[in-house]
């Protein structure tokens, strides 16, 4: 079901958001409304002169004291927008350029805020000291900046860690369908003051233009103040013109100069020139490098410089259409990308709690089995424990609940047997007390999803995420109750975790939404040892079953991996082999495992059910994150993560068998490859990477697992 809210759009009471008139901001807004999902419930305030409004959402705010100070302007303005929308009941209120529009709003209006800069933040009433922007970082609920370096200077004199509150999102335009047939035009787009570079394009245009006869200049724009004048029969002043015409103009042009000496926020004319082929020519100021990578960037800001790049782009026609098609072909910020990303980011801040990000800590409650009950023998290989630590080593709070320890706890005291109930009742309690941003649980079935219900209610902006470690593949009927504890709770989560190819899952259950594969990390406390450093007695190792609560294979059940094994054995003669929970040889846990393990030189990743696209269980990291040269099925994909030298891929039953006994013989080759797949699954999938990846997976911020 899509969501539902209302916005509130509150332009600066000076941008003019008409078709004759607009500015940047308003330009921005217009764009993006356009193709926002939200459209139909954002609202757009302003004070603006003429009525040839650019949207039809456009609500207009009249203030008589444009003369007095900023302040006391902004105060009427607010005074007014709240008397206009008394009757609103806005989810999100996004202000564009105006902190002190923020400070004003938050104590008269309860609801989520952005903050959109478009120009220098030191240069704004709300945000030019440290203090004002650390205020602002900690009361907002997102801050959108229009490029880098605008984000730069925001975080000019504070912490960087504070920049996962904030985001950035480029002024964004459409790709052009083809281009257009160029006319020798040398153009100039903005305010024709010193600023801008104006002075600089009429000294080197001039001379130009006496050069090159058959190629004419363009100045589009105004400036009420003293400026530089242009006074050659090729050249011709435009005028301000409406964006569209200006757009239209770009289309013909052949070369776009845009000098700034200003430090601009983004610079829209470059990135516009750009995509329509012009070959564009910019100064190293400010935004201006990130609107396009296909362009000439002045080495220095005078005359000169700018008449020889004018001259070799005149001259060098290869050279200036390359620079127009690459350009043109290869776009970098588009408008329905960009859009999306916005409206992403609004549903994020509507569902979720205003977290103190200036303390930039979470409270989370991970529930997982710990084990408890037995002794703790599932430590080494505890996949919630991975979790937890990585959590807290990435700054942010846990607390633990082992519930299928509490339940077994209270069944042996409990008279009446309602030890599910207690369980319940023990949860909500501690929610209460806890209070936490992220609910966090993997492999129970003893959440009540009305204790789900009761979390949502206590707390609107909670996140609640899941995760499960256990194969998803069709040749496993295993794999079936797995689907099913997964789908058991994906409808009340935000976000599934799942160790298979999403793409598995979906094959299978289609209601299972927002499902990410993480690959089982490995924590610098549990795989901490490097066995390519040892001399082990035994040659390959394999545990099967070491991680389950049975010590034995269950009767009657029939497992692929003992043929498997028995046939590998069968091939592998004068290896010395370590298999446990095979034949005679019960499973180990707990130190008997790792005694085991690193007394191997190398290690058999083997499953059950058939090779699964990117799945494999915590064996994975038990074997590589400890420094044994690990075998895995081919099929597994696994080579679009490690490479050859850092793991081996084997084929067959035969295939494997052979690799086995090669690096039993070639002692270096074995060490390196461990080492090496050792040093990548650190780098990749240690328990702080992964966990961040999982806090930004859930909070809606942009995440790569490697």
């Amino acid at each position: 079901m899509a969501i539902k809210f209302n916005i509130a759009t509150i332009l600066p009471y000076k941008e003019n958001y008409t078709y004759s008139k607009a500015q940047a901001a308003a330009i921005w807004v217009c764009d993006f409304f356009r193709y926002s999902e939200f459209r139909n419930t954002n609202f757009i305030y302003g004070n603006t002169k003429g009525r040839d409004y650019l949207t039809k959402n456009y609500i207009n705010i009249i203030i008589n004291n444009l003369k007095s100070k900023l302040s006391s302007s902004t105060n009427e303005y607010c005074k007014n927008f709240i008397k206009k929308t008394i009757n609103s009941n806005f989810d999100i209120i996004e202000i564009h350029n105006r902190p002190l529009v923020f400070n004003y709003l938050k104590n008269n209006i309860n609801t989520k805020y952005i903050i959109y800069f478009h120009n220098d933040p030191l240069s704004m009433n709300g945000s030019k000291s440290s203090n004002e922007r650390l205020k602002l970082l900690n009361e907002v609920d997102k801050i959108i900046f229009v490029s880098k370096w605008v984000q730069t200077r925001f975080f000019k004199n504070l912490d960087s860690k504070l920049i996962n509150k904030t985001e950035i999102v480029y002024p964004s335009i459409h790709r052009e369908k083809k281009i257009y047939k160029k006319e020798k035009k040398i153009t100039f787009v903005g305010k024709l003051n010193e600023s801008k570079g104006y002075d600089i394009f009429k000294e080197s245009v001039t001379k130009i233009l006496d050069e090159f006869d058959d190629w004419k200049a363009y100045s589009i724009g105004d400036e009420s103040r003293k400026r530089p004048i242009i006074k050659h029969k090729n050249h011709k002043e435009l005028g301000f013109l409406k964006h569209k015409m200006v757009l239209q103009f770009l289309n013909k042009s052949e070369i776009v100069v845009v000098p700034s000496r200003w430090e601009e926020p983004f610079g829209r004319t470059a990135l516009e020139s750009s995509s329509r082929a012009c070959a564009t020519i910019i100064s190293n100021r400010g935004g201006l490098p990130e609107t396009t990578d296909h362009c000439v960037i002045l080495k220095k800001l005078d005359s000169r410089e700018l008449y020889i790049q004018l001259k070799k782009l005149i001259e060098n026609k290869k050279l200036r259409k390359k620079i127009q098609f690459n350009g043109f072909k290869n776009v970098k910020h588009l408008i329905k990308d960009n859009s999306k990303l916005i409206d992403q980011i609004r549903k994020n801040i509507s569902q979720n709690f205003n977290l103190n990000f200036i303390r930039n800590k979470l409270r989370i409650i991970n529930i997982y089995n710990t084990g408890q009950k037995l002794n703790h023998r599932l430590y080494n290989i505890s996949l919630g424990k991975k979790f937890t630590n990585g959590f807290i080593r990435n700054g942010h709070d846990v607390l633990e609940i082992s519930d299928r320890d509490f339940i077994k706890q209270n069944r042996n005291f409990s008279i009446n047997n309602n030890s599910s109930s207690k369980f319940q009742e023990y949860l909500i309690e501690t929610f209460k007390n806890y209070n936490p941003d992220l609910l966090f649980f993997g492999h129970t079935k003893n959440i009540d999803k009305n204790t789900i219900e009761k979390f949502r209610l206590l707390n609107k902006n909670l996140t609640i995420s899941q995760w499960n470690e256990d194969p998803i593949m069709p040749s496993l009927d295993y794999s079936k109750t797995n689907i099913d504890n997964i789908s058991n709770y994906a409808n009340l989560v935000d976000h599934n975790f799942i160790t298979t190819d999403p793409s598995i899952i979906k094959k299978h259950n289609t209601d299972i939404k927002n499902a990410h594969f993480f690959f089982v990390p490995v924590d610098q406390n549990i795989e901490c040892f490097d066995v390519y450093k040892l001399s082990p007695s035994k040659d390959i190792f394999y545990a099967m079953s070491h991680g389950v609560n049975r010590a034995t294979l269950k009767k009657g059940k029939i497992d692929s991996r003992i043929n498997f094994l028995n046939s590998l054995i069968k091939k592998i003669d004068n290896i010395n082999y370590d298999f446990y929970g095979f034949e005679n040889k019960e499973p180990i846990w707990g130190n008997y495992f790792y005694k085991a393990l690193v007394n191997s030189k190398m290690g058999l990743n083997l499953s059950r059910g058939l090779p699964t696209k990117y799945y494999s269980s915590n064996r994975i990291a038990s074997l590589m994150g400890n420094g044994l040269l690990t075998f895995i099925d081919r099929k597994t994909q696994m080579h679009d993560i490690f490479n050859n030298n850092e793991i081996i891929f084997y084929d067959n039953i035969t295939d494997l068998s052979n690799k086995i006994k090669f690096y039993k013989k070639n002692e270096k080759s074995r060490i390196k490859i461990a080492r090496n797949g050792k040093k990548k699954y650190f780098k990749l999938f240690n328990e702080k990477k992964t966990t961040k990846f999982i806090i930004d997976k859930s909070f809606g911020n942009k995440a790569f697992l490697y």
